[in-house]
């Protein structure tokens, strides 16, 4: 499958330096550098002022002090078994797929402003790792709601800077499950009691890179839960 694109590439920095300097002023810079970097030379043209700025050790923040409170995690797969939201067809799927180890990732984060962490909750297949359900699970009280699903091959959900940001990928007649045709990323953005889209972007994958174009049979593009 094709993850979601990534996030930043910076810029380089500049080399430009000016040209036209005299064999005075080179020598002169040169005896500066010395003086610096002497043993014997004053305080002040040593370190400057950088000394008087920085904060002692005693003053320094603490890395250890923090306003902030550790997340509540949830046992994902108790609220998906026990959501009547969720199919029988996920739910019947969802097993180990090796000791204690269930095909399931979870996020936490702000995305309803219920004043707890929102959970998102991905059910994937243990052989390919293709989402077959996505759910956000909203706090209320001591329990979670279910506010928003999506079942079908192949979905995911992430958190996106306070956004649902939901990728389904799209399998043409004939694609192997490894390489769908293209990808919908559709954010979603909380208005008041529900998710409602903000945007929508459409990917086509090129088939003449990778293993995409590749002759000879492949595994069949992943059919909806309860679909046989």
């Amino acid at each position: 499958m094709r993850g979601l694109s990534a996030r930043d590439i910076g810029s380089g920095s500049g080399r430009i330096r000016a040209a036209g300097t005299t064999a005075m002023a080179v020598a002169a810079a040169v005896g500066l550098l010395t003086v610096g970097c002497s043993t014997g030379g004053t305080g002040t043209r040593d370190e400057g002022a950088a000394r008087t700025d920085q904060g002692s050790p005693s003053t320094a923040p603490s890395p250890t002090s923090s306003s902030s409170s550790p997340i509540k995690k949830v046992d994902a797969v108790h609220l998906i078994m026990s959501d009547p939201k969720v199919s029988d067809q996920v739910k019947d799927d969802l097993k180990p797929c090796a000791e204690n180890a269930y095909p399931v990732d979870t996020s936490y984060g702000n995305l309803t402003d219920s004043g707890s962490p929102d959970v998102v909750v991905n059910v994937l297949t243990c052989g390919d790792a293709v989402g077959v359900g996505t759910y956000v699970y909203r706090a209320q009280d001591k329990t979670y709601e279910n506010v928003f699903s999506v079942e079908e091959p192949a979905v995911y959900s992430a958190i996106d800077r306070g956004d649902l940001v939901v990728t389904k990928q799209v399998y043409d007649k004939g694609d192997p499950v490894a390489y769908p045709s293209g990808e919908d990323v559709i954010t979603y953005r909380w208005a008041g009691t529900k998710f409602t889209e903000h945007d929508r972007v459409h990917n086509d994958y090129s088939k003449a890179v990778g293993d995409g174009g590749i002759d000879g049979p492949a595994e069949p593009a992943p059919s909806a839960p309860g679909e046989n």
